[in-house]
């Protein structure tokens, strides 16, 4: 893996490729430190010191902070990050999924550009409405960052609001468009590696807290615990790289068909399902519907609300049980508005293919759909204990949230699906100019010799 490395740099378009990839992340991680015109972010930064120590309940703002890289701690220009485009891109994935107009625009020439341009609108929708809320939480602290001492903005009012608004929406835009340049000139998939570096910029601090939470005495943590946690860590690595990675493998049949005044030959293919066919979206809607108790319980005097919103807080054994119904319930609702066994069925009929021991038409269909719901329902388990994960290490152990969160979820399933998207493509690089890749060590030398 070393020489796959070094190897890596020694290709001129791959090393330039690198290096333009690893300099927009560095303006990335810049743009997460520059507080936004008005604030005060010390003020901020030690409540999340504190937050931090004292394991406080306002952990859900933990979370978010992990996804923007610590920006929100830094109150900085990117705090929303790249997530309001992705709430669009998934809206109008959506949308394209059940809407016969939106389906009929993405299937024309140029359709799939209106699709992108219509997300990019609702993108700058989304980010006026979220930086003005977080522009009043910022004047209001106590509605969400609750215990915060001192004031985080010098001049609350309307003008600080339309500064805070045009900053971060302004930041949020800047982001997506690096990311289209990372995947136009750089390596990777552009949105998801911004994402997946921001998560990474806060392993290094959770290790911290990681090894403070070791050394707590009142704990009494001994180096067998210490091995253990680390055997944990690497064990859910491992499983989250074989949900990522497994497929199952439907055999498709070719026939000799005729093209132009050629007859092209018939052979065997496969068609792969994927067993997490939904990926990671399953966790990204229960999270975001999970957030909304917080914000109600602000909003809501009466008591009996606020029992049952306290019985969903996040932490607590009734936040877990809905959170796990809610990711394996949203596994099956994405994978049937997402595949399409029909429209599958009819293209390997259409070009004179089929699935040995199965009819064309609807009989194939039938059994793609029987195959997937069953692909699904393993998917769905194990996505579900994999999301459940930092929730009960936060919620049954009191480990720290910023420590919990890369033992599980969507933190750990983001970086392990980049990471091994982002492998794939610098494998691709070297072992089409003759290089050994990450996984295919002594291949090429076999084939030099023949």
């Amino acid at each position: 893996m070393i020489s796959a490395f070094v190897n890596s740099f020694k290709i001129p378009e791959l090393r330039n490729r690198l290096l333009f990839t690893l300099g927009i992340l560095a303006i990335c991680r810049l743009g997460a430190a520059i507080p936004v015109p008005g604030v005060d972010a010390s003020v901020l930064s030690d409540y999340f010191a504190q937050v931090i120590e004292k394991q406080k309940s306002g952990n859900i703002i933990g979370m978010l902070n992990i996804f923007s890289g610590g920006a929100i701690e830094n109150c900085a220009v990117f705090s929303l990050n790249v997530m309001p485009y992705i709430t669009a891109s998934i809206i109008f994935q959506l949308l394209t999924a059940v809407v016969p107009t939106l389906q009929k625009v993405a299937k024309e020439e140029g359709g799939r550009q209106k699709i992108n341009q219509y997300t990019r609108y609702a993108t700058v929708i989304i980010c006026l409405f979220q930086s003005y809320l977080l522009a009043i939480n910022f004047e209001n602290p106590g509605t969400i960052f609750k215990g915060i001492d001192g004031e985080i903005v010098r001049t609350p009012g309307i003008l600080f609001r339309i500064t805070t608004m045009i900053t971060l929406t302004t930041g949020t835009m800047f982001m997506m468009w690096l990311g289209e340049r990372i995947t136009e000139k750089g390596i990777g998939q552009g949105v998801s590696l911004l994402i997946a570096g921001n998560i990474l910029a806060r392993f290094p601090s959770a290790i911290h807290n990681g090894f403070t939470l070791y050394m707590d005495p009142t704990r009494n943590f001994n180096p067998v615990h210490l091995l253990l946690f680390v055997g944990f860590f690497f064990g859910v690595i491992g499983a989250v790289v074989v949900i990522t990675q497994a497929v199952r493998k439907i055999t498709v049949q070719h026939a000799q068909r005729m093209v132009g005044r050629k007859i092209a030959p018939g052979g065997q293919t496969f068609l792969p399902l994927r067993v997490n066919y939904s990926g990671v979206m399953p966790i990204i809607f229960a999270s975001a519907i999970l957030m909304f108790p917080n914000m109600i319980q602000t909003m809501v005097k009466s008591d009996f609300v606020h029992l049952l919103l306290n019985w969903v807080a996040f932490g607590s054994p009734g936040h877990m049980v809905v959170y796990a119904i809610m990711v394996f319930f949203f596994s099956y609702f994405w994978v049937a508005t997402v595949f399409n066994p029909i429209e599958i069925a009819d293209n390997l009929k259409k070009y004179s293919a089929y699935i040995p021991g199965v009819r064309p038409g609807k009989p194939t269909a039938e059994f793609l759909d029987y195959t997937m719901i069953r692909l699904t329902f393993a998917g769905a388990t194990a996505l579900t204990i994999v999301a459940i994960i930092p929730d009960s290490l936060y919620g049954l152990m009191k480990i720290d949230y910023s420590v919990a969160s890369f033992f599980g979820g969507t933190s750990l399933l983001i970086v392990v699906g980049v990471l091994l998207d982002t492998l794939r493509q610098v494998e691709t690089h070297l072992i089409t100019r003759n290089y050994e890749g990450f996984l295919s060590k002594g291949k090429i030398r076999g084939r030099s010799r023949l």
